[in-house]
């Protein structure tokens, strides 16, 4: 028995020993630093100290989804006793291949039609006009109360366009469903009693995939929304915080709209806009989780990319014009940190790229200093900063798909790789915000897509994508460099991470290239085939 303390007391020796040699070790290595490591070291640790922030932010929308778990909003405290009128709007422009399949389902919502008004706002400049303009006539026909409205400018894009339907719009509510969404029949009368509660702004409703299963991108795409509608919305909403009406799938006080200052296009998310204007203003917003809205997921990267950079530019323009208001307005500290936190984690993109420039001089002045100096710091940072988000999707699956819900562990990889693909195109929408330059509204190509494939290669609406998949697959040749230099200075565990930097770039590089280049080549067959038969034409 005498021989267990001695073993211990040798045991706590040899440790004391290491961890003395290991903090001499670290602090001789600082001490030798030259200037030019700290030049590379000093804002390579203050951007993973940045992202860190943002990470356990994650950590606390987990702990705080839980903790208000109970507080789920389910059926409404009070019904009205007499239903009140309501306009749906259906914003439009260019939805030739979408906009008969929305219109359908609309017209299938269950409510009285006289307390009813459905308005076509079409700001098209094809032949969806003409196209969506005989489909209202037919419907209205047949007694449906559906109206069609064209303007022949884009005056404010789709905030425009609201605004200038409420101009004749009779409902004392409004519903707003995006031309890629099949709203459920039971829509509003799941939806409308909540505003018995007269200080209820807003009646969100979570969305759902037509074609999540199409392919890994979409899966993808699937899997970073229902994380912002899951635990995002679900934690903000329990809590009391300030959360935002997501554009679409959704119904809104109409007196609410015109206290909050009305619709306005100086950002690129006017939801977000007038969500954060409203609820200075007092009023409440409602979130239905268990109410879930078709939609449609792009099926391009670059078509993905265009919706999320429009996204986080006009998200970074809310925080630059309300930001100021809110933190002077007289609200809980916890509210104000959750606003800022909500509206500025796009951030994170630009500061990607300032720590992608960096990693290569910090793997080789780190690899002359040895590995254990900063592991004490490098450790937390990363579990902050990288693992939370692994842990933020995992859990946000895991509540929506209780019994499959193991895949999504699988697929973390291919997000991670996702997320990285997004940095340069968001980045640069980021920096416009912040430096007020400003683009047109740039929509999301909607093919009315489910889970069966279509040849994209015969649709129109695609965008070029220009300089930016070339980018892509420079910075991804980058990181193979760094995947080399790894190998050679034996820093093996970098490899994994690093990896997933070379994937995300040239899965969005190379992907928009093949797809242009698919493209083009149809074009050119189709090209040559009309040549041919104009040849046979010639006497």
């Amino acid at each position: 028995m005498s021989s267990l303390p001695l073993a211990l007391l040798v045991v706590h020796s040899a440790t004391d020993r290491f961890v003395r040699g290991l903090f001499d070790d670290t602090f001789t290595g600082i001490h030798q630093m030259a200037w030019f490591d700290w030049a590379m070291l000093i804002p390579y640790f203050t951007v993973l100290v940045i992202l860190s922030v943002y990470g356990i932010h994650r950590y606390d929308i987990i702990r705080t989804y839980f903790k208000h778990r109970k507080k789920a909003t389910g059926e409404p405290p009070s019904r009205f006793e007499q239903l009140p009128p309501v306009t749906i709007q259906l914003p439009l422009f260019n939805e030739r291949y979408v906009v008969e399949r929305l219109v359908d389902e609309v017209v299938k919502i269950e409510y009285p039609k006289d307390l009813l008004q459905i308005q076509v706002l079409d700001d098209s400049t094809d032949d969806t006009a003409a196209f969506a303009e005989a489909l209202v006539e037919r419907y209205h026909a047949l007694g449906y109360p559906i109206e069609y409205h064209h303007r022949a400018n884009r005056h404010g894009y789709k905030a425009g366009a609201l605004q200038e339907g409420l101009k004749t719009a009779t409902g004392e509510f409004v519903a707003v469903f995006d031309a890629d969404f099949c709203p459920p029949a039971d829509f509003l009368q799941r939806t409308i009693h909540h505003f018995a509660d007269p200080g209820v702004g807003v009646v969100q409703t979570r969305w759902s995939y037509l074609n999540r299963d199409y392919s890994f991108l979409t899966e993808v795409e699937a899997m970073l929304l229902d994380g912002h509608f899951i635990l995002e919305h679900g934690a903000r909403s329990r809590a009391g915080f300030f959360f935002n009406f997501n554009g679409t799938a959704g119904i809104l006080r109409r007196s609410m709209i015109d206290d909050a200052g009305g619709w306005q296009h100086d950002t690129l998310t006017e939801d977000s806009d007038l969500s954060y204007r409203a609820q200075l203003k007092g009023w409440r917003f409602v979130y239905l989780p268990g109410l879930d809205c078709p939609s449609e997921l792009p099926v391009e990267m670059h078509g993905f990319q265009v919706q999320q950079s429009r996204w986080a530019k006009g998200l970074t323009q809310v925080a630059k014009k309300l930001l100021p208001a809110i933190l002077r307005a007289d609200l809980p500290k916890r509210v104000k940190a959750e606003a800022f936190l909500h509206l500025t984690p796009n951030i994170s993109y630009p500061l990607m790229v300032v720590m992608s420039a960096l990693l290569l001089p910090v793997m080789i002045v780190r690899f002359y200093m040895g590995v254990w100096q900063m592991v004490f710091i490098d450790l937390p940072l990363i579990a902050a900063s990288f693992w939370s988000i692994s842990l933020f999707y995992v859990v946000a699956q895991r509540e929506l798909h209780p019994q499959n819900w193991k895949r999504s562990i699988l697929m973390l990889p291919m997000l991670m790789a996702v997320g990285v693909g997004l940095t340069i195109v968001n980045t640069r929408a980021v920096l416009e915000a912040v430096f007020g330059v400003k683009s047109a509204f740039a929509r999301t190509a909607k093919y009315a897509i489910g889970e069966r494939r279509v040849n994209l290669e015969t649709r129109k609406y695609r965008r070029r994508s220009g300089w930016l998949p070339y980018a892509e697959i420079l910075v991804g040749c980058y990181f193979a460099g760094m995947i080399v230099f790894a190998f050679q200075t034996y820093n093996y565990l970098a490899t994994p991470f690093l990896l997933l930097f070379v994937a995300g770039y040239w899965w969005a590089g190379f992907g928009t290239l093949y797809q242009e280049y698919q493209v083009r080549l149809r074009w050119l067959r189709q090209r040559r085939l009309e040549l041919a038969g104009q040849a046979i034409r010639l006497p």
